[in-house]
């Protein structure tokens, strides 16, 4: 897409980034207006009936399960969970815009990786030891993928394999995205939801379209920083924690910093639970969020705090041009499509993101994202493009590092590799979890979640920069497997 140093996944990894789920692109181009593509997925359902016909059709299509991944959680499988997916959509468009390769060459490298399968890295390993039975386990396509046939469960350095994949892609490659959302793929994937109960039609797809929008732009230190703008939420909460965080007291990590960063997540993130969510108007809500934030406003947003499978991709170019991409499928809904190898998404079923159910959305609304695939330039021309999976930590994992190398000045992959916290609400107890190497006041009114080592559960920071006079800079988070690739002309 861009002559560019960017980041890679494993094959396990890089099919967040085939069509079942939905993402962001940020794009910011040298010299012009940036811009965020969304495409990210839709509540189905259109040709089903009113509200209560596809909240009842919700119900009984989809199944509610719990598993010990991040110390326990829980989110809704199975047909009926599969939203509208997007992410084909808005990169056809990325590429068709401002990509330098034609369609079938930007798919080749996917369509290579499915014909010979990858070797499971750890951190898809990781997330099978959780989600293989009550996620993968009950469909019979979904099932032998990851598995042995005496039912133990792939494990890290085994291959991993879909069959039918590889031509399924091909076939998207040779003739464009259409085939997906209105030609023979499409009309098999509603017909594999819709003999099931869910709400998936083929009218969903064929309305879908990514959406350009205006990103989120706040001033941090010297940068410039661009971010996901409303309907999601992760962009605002980002930009929010940097404007709190942006004061010259804070200079290195020491028990006021810790203390600093409680407070400043706790009242970002209690906000974002109580007013940005499917039931408010966002784009105000996110306006009032940011105002508050450049003031330095803590207590008016103090209030408490009430996935796995996003990843992120970081690309720059020798030219200015930046490109940060973030994609899920949420924790997956265990549904693979009979005859094409495509898994599909369960970002209906994502607990976190809609706790109070999505009853009131009508087909076509866009879902709530924390995700917030990012881009910062630079008065001297450096270039920064950076974003993170991780579900409710994406936006303080991406916030740590742009304060550690921003603020304090740690070169990149120190400030990606450096522990990181996150406050969260359990139960209605607010708890800190940490990774070890930060220093805590004994006097913190905090409970701590201590973890004995650098953890996926914080995120995977992916993050590149360019800059005139020392070229390239690209980092991989060591919490998660990825790598750094250099190409083009």
């Amino acid at each position: 897409m861009l002559r560019s140093q960017l980041l890679w996944w494993p094959y396990v990894q890089i099919q967040e980034l085939l069509p079942r789920g939905g993402g962001f692109i940020a794009i910011w181009p040298l010299g012009n207006t940036p811009v965020v593509i969304d495409a990210y997925g839709e509540m189905p359902g259109r040709g089903l009936g009113d509200q209560q016909a596809i909240s009842r059709r919700f119900q009984t299509s989809t199944r509610r399960v719990g598993m010990g991944y991040g110390g326990g959680m829980e989110t809704i499988v199975a047909h009926g969970s599969v939203a509208t997916p997007g992410i084909f959509a808005g990169l056809s468009q990325a590429i068709a815009q401002y990509g330098s390769l034609p369609w079938s060459g930007v798919m080749q490298p996917a369509v290579d990786w499915a014909k010979r399968g990858s070797a499971l890295s750890a951190a898809g390993a990781e997330y099978l030891r959780y989600s293989h039975e009550v996620i993968f386990g009950w469909h019979p396509d979904s099932y032998p993928v990851v598995h042995h046939r005496d039912g133990r469960c792939l494990t890290q350095g085994e291959t991993i394999y879909i069959p039918e994949l590889a031509a399924t892609l091909q076939q998207i490659a040779d003739a464009g995205v259409a085939t997906f959302y209105s030609g023979t793929l499409a009309e098999r994937m509603t017909e594999e939801i819709q003999a099931h109960g869910g709400l998936l039609t083929l009218e969903d797809l064929q309305a879908y379209r990514a959406v350009v929008r205006t990103p989120i732009q706040v001033r941090y230190r010297d940068w410039d920083i661009v971010t996901n703008p409303a309907p999601a939420i992760g962009g605002a909460c980002l930009g929010a924690m940097l404007l709190l965080l942006d004061r010259p007291a804070l200079q290195s990590w020491t028990t006021q910093t810790v203390d600093q960063w409680i407070q400043i997540q706790s009242a970002v993130l209690g906000y974002r639970h109580q007013h940005l969510d499917p039931d408010h108007d966002n784009a105000q809500a996110v306006d009032q969020l940011l105002k508050q934030a450049s003031k330095g406003d803590l207590q008016s947003l103090s209030t408490l705090n009430q996935s796995p499978s996003t990843i992120h991709i970081s690309a720059v170019d020798r030219d200015g041009l930046a490109c940060s991409i973030s994609a899920s499928a949420g924790y997956g809904s265990g549904v693979m499509v009979s005859g094409t190898g495509l898994w599909l998404n369960n970002s209906l079923g994502e607990i976190e993101l809609h706790p109070q159910g999505l009853d009131h959305c009508s087909p076509g609304t866009r879902l709530v994202s924390n995700m917030a695939p990012t881009i910062a330039r630079h008065p001297s021309g450096a270039v920064l493009a950076i974003g993170s999976p991780g579900a409710s930590r994406i936006t303080t994992a991406i916030a740590q590092v742009l304060f550690n190398h921003l603020q304090l000045g740690m070169a990149l992959p120190e400030a990606i590799a450096a522990p990181r916290l996150h406050v969260e609400v359990s139960a209605g107890t607010q708890t800190t979890a940490m990774e070890p190497g930060l220093p805590l006041s004994p006097k913190a009114r905090t409970q701590i979640r201590q973890f004995s080592e650098r953890s996926m559960y914080f995120g995977g920071v992916q993050a590149v920069m360019w800059e005139p006079n020392s070229g390239f800079v690209a980092r991989a988070d060591p919490r998660r497997t990825g790598g750094v690739a250099e190409g083009g002309q």
